[in-house]
């Protein structure tokens, strides 16, 4: 009970009403005593101006007034002289004197501090104007033993009556909170919980009901999470078969493909020079597509394998990049163009690094015959002291914003129509896997380019 947002509610709202009973119980007991002491020189009045109209009175009727009155004595002033009207014994001497004439309220309710905590029997003197002008001013003396306890009579009875209002407040407001608040968090609290029973049925996603601006806020909040994540998890079903489909291709094309190289060691014995010139490189993309059918079949990691890295000369693989793109171009007008030192030696892996480079000129190729103009690709390299640097550029005409929004996620950034987008997601996560970075430095209507890093350094390597 206590733990819960309504029992807390219950118990900070008591605290805050007693608090704000005990702002008011001081000034009301102060007043509680000035009221007191001012209806004692109201019975001494009474009982003074009962004895001038009457003269002289004996001893037994002047005691039983100053009885009634309740003080041991009454001092009168009319006319500028000072009369003691009535009298009696005074158990001890004058221990205060208070002025209840034009008396401040913090003055008052000092006193009634002091009163509440002196707990000596005193005797003090009351000085007081008259009620109805009956005279300059009355004085009378009177024991504290009567104040102080009918002040505690009264400050118990308002504390009790402080309790009751802050338990029945509080009671309202906890009825209160439990309705608009409480019963509404619970509610959706109860959809978050069935939601993730089963997060793929859409009928379990949250609809915005509360009439309270925040919760409502809230509702709206949690029904666009729920329905960006049922539709992520839709798609990661979808991704899931289509890994199996992929992964089932890929093992009989591996199958066809090796088939595909016992041919090719048939051609390579061709006296042809033309064959003999084209020979080696169909078997390279021969032997690169059975090793990518290899590696898909590893895909039940969902991750790439890790590069086995190698010495080699960038200018050949380069090369190969760029003769097998060559192929495809055509009769179209396009060229291409190689800036890499003869004797760039860098260590990566050679598979997948071909297939990073491949990956970005094919798109500019596809991207350039699409337009239908001419074009270049051109590929730079640079042998930095900490790293390696090849940027790939081409005079397409860019990539569009939606790509450029989701580069390298799969599935959404593909640059043109039909594309999956995994081009560059796969050759982002390839770099990666080196240590290295895919980036795309540039991109507008003149053309795009993209810059790979490789860290020289072991620790680098991820």
């Amino acid at each position: 009970m206590l733990n819960t947002l309504s029992g807390r509610f219950l118990i900070l709202t008591t605290v805050f009403v007693m608090l704000a009973e005990m702002l008011i119980f001081f000034p009301s007991v102060a007043r509680f005593r000035e009221d007191f002491l001012m209806a004692r020189l109201e019975r001494a009045q009474i009982a003074s101006l009962a004895l001038l109209s009457e003269g002289e009175i004996d001893a037994d009727l002047e005691e039983e007034l100053l009885l009634n009155a309740e003080v041991y004595n009454v001092v009168l002033r009319r006319n500028a002289v000072r009369q003691l009207i009535l009298a009696a014994p005074m158990p001890r001497p004058i221990d205060r004197t208070f002025d209840m004439r034009d008396v401040p309220a913090m003055r008052l309710i000092a006193d009634a501090i002091g009163r509440l905590a002196n707990p000596n029997a005193e005797v003090i003197r009351i000085i007081g104007a008259p009620v109805r002008e009956a005279g300059l001013l009355i004085e009378v003396t009177m024991p504290t033993e009567g104040l102080r306890s009918a002040m505690i009579d009264y400050g118990v009875r308002i504390l009790i009556l402080s309790a009751v209002i802050s338990v029945f407040t509080a009671a309202l407001l906890f009825l209160a909170v439990r309705r608009l608040l409480v019963h509404p968090i619970r509610g959706v609290v109860d959809h978050m919980q069935r939601y993730a029973a089963a997060p793929e049925d859409a009928r379990r996603i949250i609809e915005p009901t509360a009439g309270v601006v925040e919760l409502r806020e809230a509702e709206e909040a949690l029904q666009s999470m729920q329905m960006e994540l049922t539709q992520a998890l839709k798609q990661k079903e979808r991704l899931a078969q289509l890994g199996g489909a992929v992964a089932r291709v890929s093992h009989d094309l591996r199958n066809i493909l090796t088939s595909a190289q016992l041919f090719t060691d048939r051609i390579e014995m061709s006296e042809d020079p033309a064959v003999q010139r084209m020979a080696p490189k169909l078997v390279n993309s021969i032997t690169r597509a059975v090793n990518l059918c290899e590696t898909t079949l590893a895909f039940g990691k969902a991750e790439e394998p890790a590069p086995k890295l190698t010495r080699f000369m960038l200018g050949e693989i380069a090369s190969d990049v760029m003769a097998s793109e060559r192929l495809a171009v055509g009769e179209h007008d396009l060229s291409f163009a190689e800036d890499i030192p003869a004797n760039l030696s860098i260590r990566a892996d050679p598979e997948q690094l071909y297939r990073v480079l491949s990956n970005l000129v094919r798109n500019a190729r596809q991207a350039i015959i699409a337009t239908g103009k001419a074009g270049e690709i051109s590929m730079k390299a640079v042998d930095g002291d900490e790293d390696w640097t090849i940027s790939v550029q081409d005079t397409g005409p860019g990539l569009p914003p939606k790509a450029r929004e989701h580069l390298f996620t799969p599935f959404q950034g593909g640059a043109r129509k039909g594309g999956t987008g995994l081009g560059l997601a796969i050759a982002a996560e390839l770099i990666r896997g080196h240590g290295g970075s895919l980036m795309l430095e540039r991109t507008d209507e003149t053309g795009t380019c993209f810059k790979i890093r490789l860290p020289k350094g072991d620790v680098a390597i991820a």
